[in-house]
């Protein structure tokens, strides 16, 4: 450069006036000084012009990147220049100088104040963030950036958008825009037949039905948004603590949070309550997981405390990932008073959590709003329509086509007509004025032809479908046998326009904790010392089951005993209190074995948090029976033992993985004695017992095997003596391997094995993982139609295998159960695989028609076809895996798991559970439902063709998102078989009935063209053209679309098989429309010209002519509404009064109204609006015509009724074999199969009730999360 010096600009020398503006999207560098005339005066952006000037789009430039541009203080300008720049080029009016970025296209654009310059102006910049930068405490740097604030808007429209928005959605319609194009045609009048208005009235009021429905689902989503926004929230402004809402909490902002209370955004931990500084939180609404997890702030930061004056001097600076939606990764550093510190996950809290078992803490907000990982998952609203809407987008092309080729043929006619007869009927058929050649009518009948003929897709098959799927969502909304009493809920349908859909699903993606389980463990039975306790007998010895009425166990003489904990079998409470020593054993290794935290913040009453709902379960059963945990210090064990308070040290903690399976303690009694406590898996914990437990392991053995067979959680029970010099060598070694740098785990699990062995077992327990109320039951009924359910859970895969099989969606029948747990890419693909060649032998060849089909299909456009199994098989893959088979081989997953009967994904993050739903979406041409109860089912729910909400223990953030909400997952069921079922049919029924009855209804017009030389005359009155489908014949079918069923609720459950069909899609599709079509074709030429051949030549018996225009349009039109009324009742299922009333209404309002119509006094009175003087009073009463329309509809209805016989007599679908049979049943009751609870026959027990971190125990035994406390005294 020429006569230049340069200098990196950086925030600090900028030139005079100079500032810098960073945001999230982008950095933009503006400079400026006083001199007005001079190049110095610049405005700098990075940028990419656009050709012809149009603008720039701003290039990303990471905050440490530091370019190099010119310094314009040295420059002198000059009025005249002719002065190189050096290597400043001239592009059109603007002066730009080339960035370093190696292309041909990226400048430095340069923006002069001087007269005689000027620039395109700068579009705004839009680029992904690629680094936070934020200081705490510091508003004004940290607005540069632009970081959004804390505000949630799930929210479609607001005042202004609404209009424009949800107008261009329903303009989707083709429908819509059809009519709007064909308004527009009516207020033109040479060609207009019909007034304007019969179109315009119609489609308004579908436009206001539906704008106010929507409006109403909007303006609950606003409430709930303002609901949530408007949280309190603690902040630290100027040095005090301030209440602020949420939406105004601002990225940089410190914050403080209580105990109970939600997390206001993704936050950086700063210091807490607990000692070191740690904070357990509950992450329900992220990933389902109701086990606490520990939290632990940076040393620096948590020496901050809750130092109002540290806090707010403290002047961090953090660099970190930008927003993104992985939940358990972060990255980032801190900057303080020149050092940096690491930045983990571990020290992140996240918007969604609650703080649990910690006072307060407080948290530098990193992440905001719709940038917080929860929101990041939540993916996007998306505008939701069914199979049937797109079919029906499809066939309203179809007949636009169909219309186009009716009226090209009818031009045709009508301009060779013109050309040859045309001048001889000018008397007859003027021109209109203006046309003055047999061209320009022939193109202006085509649009008079388009406008008469519109009716074969009339408007108000939109407002009868609209009206239709209202009274269908009203059904679900009153249904009391899917009202929920305890709580109080009742279903609801959120969503008006997706009923017939709930009759076509195939797949259904269920979250698992709160949706299939109550998260509620309980300890139901338990194996001690070879005799097994929780079952009750009666006096006779037979096995009484347990109700809500049996005797629950008097647990009084406890003080401490949780009175919410219940047990049946009193013969243990007994054992206690005998002192049976194995019992007491038993109970003392629960209460000691274990790595929950007891607070008790009023004297006696004991609030246990564990990390694990399994352990908290333990624990608390201990408790009752008289072994109570009281409290832990790093080094001490205080237990309450039938009420003498025993402090036993505690020596060791063997942690938990997920390799070992097991845990256990090492602690020294009061008496001095050292015991190993140790409880794990049944198949681990059996290799370490001594050779003495032989028989009794038998014993225990066959308790487990019943454990198992009820869906129970089970776990071995064990000790072991240890000789003090024994245990001081091991612990030599093991504080040894505790301190290692390289392989310490591998170390510690060696030393841990070299004592878990030798050890007495003591028995076994067992935990229900409390399902919610029938939720076997519907899911093995949703199997048997055809649905394949899809578990998608956050929690661990043990939890969630032993889930499937309570819930029967596992069984021990499934040939096999693949597990999916690789580490990298390559390796999930060849277990993918390998389980494929399993299930279908030869798919991995190139010769399979499958493998061919793919090979040569685009990846975008094709259906993946259906393959069937050799046997019944299940999947389970974790979320890493899940993730490598998204990213890479998304086809090979998705063939494997449609092969297999079930499929289970664990440890996934909600976004995650959205890319499964997308995927089977994708290329599967079926209709998908998920269902979940937490925020972190919300992305989900909107993936979903159908997303259903449960009202659980998570938060209203899933029903919110939702179409239908229900609070128990047995509704399911119902919802699917039986109100899904009678939409699916019911709507159906409609489409088929109305096209054939419009079609009917128009081909009479293409057949009178013929013989009325093809002038656009209509062949029935404008009042009837105008009534036919908004009065004639709108009620009855109607009434059949809202209350006709097969069969009723009872037998819709009792046999699942009749769901079928709409999975399919049988009742209605483009075969079952084109036969709708050749039905009313056929309708329409036996109603012309059965007609015309009555009335031809014919005279009434005084000699009077009858064969009239008048008299003609009289007697079509009456035979026609015959015919469709009588075909709505042949459709018609079911009989209700409102059915009778609507189909005996609409014929008799038909003939009071013609007969007004018709009447002399309104012919008189306007004489050109009713042209029909005495058209039904001398025609209805010849017989020639009654006979004319009972021929017509004998003629029209015969052939069908003469199909369907045949149909179901000689060649019956599968769904008329059931039907066949049902009437059978009613014809010769039986009484329904007795309602047997589910028990699953399994040999597999489960070994996971360490739900808890891997690690906890260590940070137990170092004392970091101990307060001191007060010393319990009875």
């Amino acid at each position: 450069m020429r006569g230049y010096t340069t200098h990196k600009v950086t925030e600090t020398n900028l030139p005079p006036r100079a500032t810098l503006q960073a945001n999230r999207k982008g950095l933009s560098l503006w400079a400026g000084s006083q001199a007005q005339s001079c190049l110095s005066c610049t405005v700098l952006a990075l940028g990419q012009p656009r050709p012809m000037g149009a603008g720039a789009e701003f290039r990303r430039v990471n905050h440490q990147q530091l370019w190099q541009f010119p310094d314009f203080s040295t420059h002198k300008h000059q009025r005249k220049s002719k002065t190189s720049v050096g290597n400043f080029v001239r592009r059109g009016k603007s002066l730009v100088w080339p960035l370093p970025w190696g292309d041909n296209h990226s400048w430095l654009l340069l923006e002069s104040r001087c007269r005689k310059l000027s620039f395109p102006t700068l579009t705004s910049p839009k680029f992904a963030e690629k680094e936070r930068h934020l200081q705490a405490n510091n508003k004004e740097f940290n607005e540069k950036f632009e970081y959004v604030n804390n505000v949630i808007k799930t929210s479609k429209y607001n005042f202004f958008t609404f209009l424009p928005l949800n107008l261009f959605e329903q303009f989707q319609r083709v429908a819509n825009a059809y009519f709007l194009f064909l308004m527009f045609l009516q207020l033109i009048p040479q060609i207009s037949s019909l007034v304007w208005y019969t179109t315009v009235i119609p489609l308004a009021l579908v436009l206001l039905m539906t704008g106010v429905k929507d409006a109403i689902d909007d303006m609950f989503r606003h409430k709930s948004d303002k609901q949530l926004n408007n949280r309190p929230a603690l902040v630290l402004v100027n040095g005090r603590v301030k209440e602020e809402k949420w939406m105004n909490i601002k990225v940089g902002d410190i914050i403080k949070l209580q105990n109970n209370s939600p997390v206001t955004a993704d936050v950086l931990l700063l210091s807490s309550s607990e000692p070191c500084s740690l904070t357990y939180i509950e992450t329900a609404a992220l990933d389902g997981e109701t086990n606490l997890k520990v939290k632990q702030a940076l040393t620096v930061t948590s020496n901050l405390g809750d130092n109002l004056e540290k806090l707010t001097t403290f002047k961090g600076e953090v660099r970190c990932e930008p927003p993104n939606n992985r939940l358990d990764e972060f990255t980032g550093i801190l900057i303080h008073e020149n050092e940096k510190y690491a930045l983990n996950n571990e020290k992140m809290l996240l918007r969604g959590c609650t703080i649990r078992n910690t006072d307060w803490c407080y948290g530098l907000v990193i992440y905001a709003g719709h940038d917080t990982k929860l929101m990041q998952n939540s993916g996007k609203n998306i505008f939701k329509r069914t199979s049937i809407d797109h079919l029906m987008n499809i066939l309203v092309y179809w007949i636009f086509l169909f219309l186009a080729g009716m009226c090209f043929i009818l031009i045709v006619g009508h301009g060779i007509w013109q050309t040859k007869n045309g001048y001889y009927f000018q008397i007859y058929l003027p021109w209109e004025e203006g046309v003055n050649s047999p061209s320009i009518s022939t193109f202006l009948t085509f649009w008079s032809y388009i406008i008469i003929l519109n009716t074969v897709v009339p408007i108000s098959l939109y407002v009868s479908v609209e009206i239709i799927r209202l009274g269908n969502s009203f059904y679900i909304n009153w249904d009391r046998k899917m009202f929920y009493i305890p709580s109080n809920t009742p279903a609801q349908a959120c969503t008006t326009t997706l009923n017939e859909a709930l009759g076509q699903i195939q797949y259904v993606f269920s979250d698992k904790t709160g949706t299939l389980t109550q998260n509620i463990m309980i300890f139901i039975k338990c194996s001690i010392n070879g005799r097994s306790y929780g079952d009750i007998y009666s006096m006779t010895g037979q096995k009484i089951e347990i109700t809500e009425k049996t005797m629950k166990v008097d647990f009084s003489y406890n003080k401490l005993a949780d009175p919410k904990f219940s047990f049946y079998d009193k013969t243990l409470v007994e054992a206690v209190k005998k002192g049976d020593s194995m019992v007491h054993l038993f109970f003392l290794s629960l209460s000691l074995c274990h790595t929950v935290m007891s607070e008790e913040k009023v004297e006696g009453e004991l609030v246990y948090q564990a990390q694990s709902p399994d352990e908290g379960a333990l624990v608390t059963a201990a408790r009752n029976f008289g072994f109570v945990f009281h409290s832990r210090t790093c080094e001490t064990i205080t237990v309450v033992e039938m009420g003498v308070t025993k402090v036993y040290k505690l020596l060791a903690i063997l942690d938990f993985n997920n390799v070992r399976k097991r845990m256990s303690v090492i602690v020294q009694t009061p008496e001095g004695k050292i015991m190993l406590f140790c409880k794990g898996a049944d198949t681990i914990i059996w290799e370490l017992l001594h050779s003495s437990c032989t028989s009794l392991q038998d014993v225990t053995m066959e308790h487990l095997d019943e454990f198992a067979s009820d869906g129970l959680r089970t776990l071995v029970v064990a000790f072991r003596e240890l000789d003090e010099k024994v245990f001081q060598k091991w612990s030599r070694k093991h504080y040894e391997a505790s301190i290692s740098l390289e392989n310490r785990e591998e170390k510690l699990g060696l030393i841990y094995e070299e004592i878990e062995k030798d050890m007495m077992l003591i028995g076994a327990t067992a935990i229900e993982d409390k399902l919610q109320d029938g939720v076997p039951e519907t899911i093995a009924t949703l199997t048997k139609a055809n649905i394949n359910i899809w578990v998608l859970t956050g929690d661990k895969q043990e939890t969630a295998v032993n889930i499937g099989y309570s819930c029967n969606i596992l069984t021990d029948d499934m040939n096999e159960v693949f597990i999916i747990e690789a580490k990298s890419s390559s390796m999930v693909q060849q277990e993918l695989r390998s389980a494929r060649s399993k299930m279908k032998p030869g798919s991995l060849l190139r010769t399979d028609p499958v493998t061919a089909f793919l090979a040569r299909s685009e990846k975008k456009t094709f259906i993946m076809p259906e393959e069937v199994a050799n046997g019944s098989y299940g999947l389970v893959i974790d979320g890493h895996s899940l993730a490598y088979a998204l990213e890479n081989m998304e086809l090979e997953l998705l063939r494997t798991a449609c092969m297999c009967k079930s499929v289970i994904c664990c440890r996934v993050t909600p976004l995650q559970k959205a890319q499964v739903v997308e995927l089977v979406r994708k290329y599967k041409r079926v209709v998908t439902l998920a269902i979940g109860d937490g925020a972190n089912d919300v992305s989900m729910i909107k993936a979903a063709h159908i997303g259903v909400g449960i009202s659980g223990q998570e938060g209203m953030q899933a029903m919110l998102a939702s179409d239908f909400s229900f609070a128990q997952f047995q509704f399911l069921q119902r919802l699917l078989l039986v109100h899904g079922r009678w939409s699916y049919i019911r709507m159906c029924k409609f489409l088929r009935y109305f096209f054939y009855k419009n079609f009917a209804f128009t081909l009479v017009h293409f057949w009178y063209g013929f013989f009325s030389g093809f002038s656009a005359q209509t062949v029935y009155d404008e009042w009837f053209i105008a009534f036919y489908n908004l009065v004639y014949t709108s009620l009855p079918v109607l009434a059949m679309s809202l209350f006709d069923q097969d069969v009723n609720d009872l037998w819709s459950l009792r046999f699942p098989e009749l769901y079928e069909p709409g999975q399919h899609n049988l009742y209605f599709n483009k075969k079952e429309f084109v036969k709708c079509i050749l039905h009313g074709i056929y309708s329409s030429f036996v109603l012309f010209f059965i007609t015309y051949g009555s009335t031809y030549n014919s005279v009434q018996s005084n000699g009077k002519d009858i064969s009239d225009y008048q008299s003609f349009a009289l007697m079509v039109q009456t035979s026609l509404l015959v015919l469709v009324t009588v075909q709505v009742g042949l459709e018609t299922a079911y009989w209700t009064a409102v059915n009778q009333f609507s189909i005996w209404g609409s014929l008799t309002l038909y003939f009071s109204l013609m007969f007004l119509l018709y009447s002399d006094g309104l012919c008189l009175l306007f004489p050109h609006t009713f042209t029909f003087m005495g058209t039904a009073r001398t025609s209805l009463v010849l017989p020639r015509v009654w006979l004319t329309v009972l021929l017509t509809v004998a003629l029209c209805v015969l052939p069908m009724i003469t199909y369907r016989f045949l149909r179901t007599e000689f060649q019956p679908t599968k769904v008329e074999k059931v039907l066949n049979k049902i009437r059978e049943c009613m014809k010769n009751p039986v009484p329904p199969p007795a309602q047997m609870r589910l028990r699953r026959t399994s040999s597999r027990r489960s070994a996971y009730a360490f739900a808890h971190q891997h690690g906890f125990g260590a940070l137990i035994t170092s004392g970091k999360n101990m307060k001191s406390r007060a010393s319990f005294g009875l």
